[in-house]
């Protein structure tokens, strides 16, 4: 997949050039541009993934499979304490000083995502099991969000950009955002399976290749 990245308080500049992160940073790029449309048409019109109306479980699945193999951790909580290991406490990947946010949810999560690898890389009065120095969250543009069957109420690239003026207070670690762009040869068209139930179908912008 291509994608598209947005630097805050030198972000970027620090992935690429300081060598504690180059090769974590190297590998997030590596498990996204592996990603081809062949691998995400095949696992979503898969039965594992088939009942999904857009293709965010395929892009999910196929990021962590890739990280997994680079030794990365998944569903990493943040604090030692019991009493917050939970969900609401835990980074979805996290590596040696990265921690990764991979949001296709509503965008009214938008500023807990960006707060998560904050609370992971400041100190805090509860003692940390992850201690992170860069967030880096990946999420759908626009354009993947319109074209991959994403619900519209989605937390997408452009909307990540907007909050972080707002919220620079609070932000005070570097972070990445990486927009995720649309697929080149496919888009998702929706469809009803029943009044409450939407689906979505893979349909090749070659319409010599469309499926039905």
């Amino acid at each position: 997949m291509k994608f598209k990245v947005y630097s805050y308080r030198h972000g970027q500049n620090n992935l690429e050039n300081d060598s504690e992160f180059i090769d974590t940073w190297n590998e997030i790029k590596k498990a996204i541009t592996n990603i081809s449309d062949e691998m995400l048409i095949q696992l979503h019109e898969s039965t594992y993934i088939n009942s999904n109306k857009s293709i965010s479980k395929a892009i999910n699945k196929l990021i962590s499979l890739q990280l997994a193999t680079m030794g990365w951790k998944s569903e990493s909580y943040i604090f030692k304490d019991n009493k917050y290991k939970n969900k609401a406490w835990r980074l979805d990947f996290a590596k040696q000083s990265l921690s990764v946010e991979v949001a296709f949810n509503h965008s009214g999560t938008i500023a807990w995502n960006l707060m998560k690898p904050v609370i992971a890389s400041e100190l805090n009065h509860v003692e940390k099991a992850v201690q992170t120095k860069i967030g880096i969250i990946i999420c759908a543009t626009n354009e993947l969000r319109d074209s991959g069957g994403f619900d519209g109420a989605i937390g997408t690239y452009e909307k990540y950009i907007d909050h972080l003026i707002p919220l620079r207070s609070q932000l005070s670690v570097p972070l990445v955002i990486v927009g995720l762009e649309k697929p080149d040869s496919f888009f998702i068209e929706k469809y009803k399976i029943s009044k409450t139930e939407t689906r979505g179908r893979i349909k090749y912008y070659d319409n010599s290749l469309t499926n039905t």
